[in-house]
Order: structure tokens, then C-alpha cells, then sequence
């Protein structure tokens, strides 16, 4: 990790500066659309905060009323339990206490985002393990991705079902990986700023190039209670219903070359993204664990940008941001009574793991670098 006494700063490359380093990548980008703004992002020292559960999953951050004062709601999960935290804000949360949620599925459950809706509802969407058991005896598992409600702000929760999995034929028994045989999970969802549309950002570890990396599926935001078979996946440019063996049609926006479950350990291959609105860019923001190997140790960490959700070709090549760091990068807003991990400003936190020991500065300059 770098010195604690230097401020980094990284720009978020162009298309033309990614075509023109392109041929000594070890990956293959999707997206990298040009932007007419460079947008640079700093990580500052701070005083540590520590979440109050274990973590080894995103963890959602959600300002709601609780016993009649607005308090943040944060929900944790470690070994496929989640818990719940509540506090005035992120330095002062009480500690965490398991919440009430059990996948019809099986399975452990690691709820991963939460949005909430106009009347207080709150709808989560969580990454389930189940053993791999079409695999004969073994330790490893598939991930998939469901849905569940909550009355409650977080306490009890209402499972809405399996939105999206893998098909059995995309698995390999035999990889390398250190847990997955294949499947998708590891994800953070955003509503569009006009509320109609839910997406979905997940890691992808199936079989082949295409069927790995960070995919993209949508759903009409109306459909929420009866989320099962409403997602539509991006697939080469357009959007398609979610039916079948279709998954396996979805298109990666960052596809990467060295694959998950080949004959050597190497992989490099970005997963775990996490995705905000920044109101300081106007612009959403992405998180990623970028892969060197098939136990998952990181290269590094990485963001990208967009300016839109509904095209998901349209991120920004991804840029580094430290090398090595944790799993599960995030960014939760400072902002008292708003920010969250799905909104936040100039200067927010920047999380690992659950702790955050840097503040995260984004700062805007035109094409002549001023």
C-alpha cells in the first residue's frame, strides 16, 4: 500500500489513451467509451472507521428512520450470515446483530445491496452459495443472485426468490478456482435516476471468455415484488429476456483473457463491482477488484465511470487506484441524513473489507488538465 503520507491521484484513461496501451493489456476491455472531461480520484489517510460486523461481502448503507430519528442502517455479511447495525452515522454504529432471513433456496446468504422504495419498503438482493453437488463430493460452491423484502428497515426479511443463476452447463468441476465452480454473484445494484429501471452489476465465472467478467441485467423497477424471471441481461448491444441457457449470452463490459478455471492458476479478471451515484461528477461510479490468481489475491483496485446506466458499453476503461488492497472496495458518502453507498460526493469513504482508513476524493478537470 502506498505511502501514508502521499496523496494519489489517478486519472481515468480515454479511449484513445487505452488504444494506445491496449497491446501491453493482459485483458480485454469492454467499455472505455471517451470522455470529454478527465475525472480524477485521490485516496487521502484518515482516522480508521471499522464497520461493527464481520464483512466478506459489500455491505449496503441506508439512512431511514429508526425509533423516530434518522439514523444509518448498515448490514454486514460474513459466512453467509447477515447482520444488522444501526447508528447516528458510520462512527458511531451499535453492534451488529443477525437478521431474520433464510433463502427458500438453501444456502448461505450475503445480502449485498438494498434500495428503498418510495413507501418505505426496503427491497435487498443478496448472493447465495450452494454446494456444488452436480460435481460430486466437494467443498466448492455456485453463487447465484436473489431478492427479498423488508417491512422492517433490515430486520426481518422475506425472501422474493432466485432472479439470476447459471446454467449447470456453463460449471467446471474440474477448475482451479479455490471456490467456484462457476455462477454469478458478488454484486451491487443501482435504480436509474428517474426510477424505472434496476440494474444489476455481477461477476461472472463461467466456462468460457464470454460467459466471465462484470455482467449487466435490468429489471422494470415496478416489478420488484415479483422479481423472478423480470431480469433482462446486455448481450452484444442489447438487451434480452433472462430465459434459459440466455445467460450465457451475457456480455461482459470488462472480458477478461486470462480465464478463471484454466489449466495454470494466473487469471486476470475483474469481479466484485460496487456502484454509486456521485453527485460532485454527476456521474456513476464504479468500484473492482481486479484478480492475479485463482484464489482470488488481488492485483488491485480499480474505477470506472459512466455518465449513464442504460448503456453499459459506455463505462470507462477501468483506471488503478491502489495496488493490491482488500476485496470488496466501496465507497460510502459522508453527507449527514444522504450519503450512503449508493450516493456521495466530492470526498467520501473508502471501504475494504468493512474498514475504511482513506477518504476518497474526486476531482473534475477540463481537456487541458486544469
Amino acid at each position: 500500500m502506498k505511502s501514508a503520507v502521499i496523496l494519489l491521484f489517478v486519472v481515468v484513461m480515454t479511449q484513445v489513451a487505452w488504444a494506445q496501451s491496449r497491446s501491453a493489456s493482459n485483458i480485454v476491455h469492454r467499455g472505455g467509451a471517451p470522455n470529454l472531461t478527465s475525472l480524477l480520484v485521490g485516496l487521502v489517510p484518515a482516522e480508521p472507521i471499522e464497520l461493527t460486523g464481520a464483512v466478506d461481502s459489500n455491505s449496503p448503507a441506508i439512512w431511514d428512520l429508526v425509533a423516530g430519528q434518522r439514523q444509518m442502517v448498515v448490514l454486514t455479511s460474513f459466512a453467509g450470515v447477515t447482520s444488522r447495525a444501526v447508528g447516528i452515522d458510520l462512527n458511531e454504529l451499535a453492534p451488529a446483530v443477525p437478521v431474520r432471513l433464510r433463502a427458500r433456496a438453501g444456502g448461505g446468504v450475503w445480502m449485498e445491496a438494498v434500495v428503498t422504495a418510495p413507501d418505505g419498503t426496503w427491497y435487498g438482493y443478496y448472493h447465495n452459495e450452494v454446494v456444488a453437488t452436480q460435481c460430486g463430493e466437494t467443498n466448492k460452491v455456485v453463487p447465484r443472485i436473489g431478492a427479498a423484502r423488508s417491512r422492517d428497515r433490515g430486520r426481518n426479511w422475506i425472501d422474493l426468490g432466485i432472479v439470476l443463476e447459471a446454467p449447470e452447463s456453463t460449471f467446471v468441476c474440474n477448475t482451479n478456482n479455490k471456490y467456484f465452480v462457476g455462477g454469478v454473484g458478488d454484486l451491487s445494484v443501482a435504480l436509474d435516476r428517474d426510477g424505472q429501471y434496476l440494474y444489476m452489476f455481477f461477476s461472472q465465472y463461467g466456462r468460457t471468455a464470454e460467459q466471465q467478467g462484470v455482467g449487466v441485467a435490468r429489471m422494470v423497477w415496478a416489478n420488484r415484488d415479483r422479481p423472478e424471471g423480470k431480469l433482462d441481461v446486455w448481450s452484444r448491444g442489447v438487451w434480452l429476456p433472462l430465459t434459459g441457457s440466455e445467460l450465457t449470452l451475457a456480455t461482459p463490459i470488462f472480458l477478461s483473457s486470462r480465464l478463471w478455471h484454466d489449466a495454470d492458476e494466473d487469471v486476470d479478471a475483474y469481479w466484485g463491482p460496487t456502484v454509486h451515484w456521485n453527485e460532485y461528477l454527476q456521474k456513476y461510479v464504479m468500484l473492482l477488484n481486479r484478480a492475479a490468481d485463482e484464489g482470488f489475491d488481488q492485483e488491485g483496485i480499480y474505477v470506472s465511470m459512466s455518465a449513464a446506466l442504460d448503456d453499459p458499453s459506455a463505462w470507462s476503461t477501468p483506471a488503478k487506484i491502489m495496488d493490491g488492497g482488500q476485496w470488496y472496495p466501496q465507497v460510502i458518502g459522508v453527507e449527514n441524513g444522504q450519503g450512503t453507498d449508493k450516493l456521495a460526493g466530492e470526498e467520501a469513504r473508502f471501504f475494504m473489507s468493512g474498514r475504511s482508513s482513506y477518504t476518497i476524493r474526486f476531482k473534475k478537470v477540463n481537456a487541458q488538465g486544469q
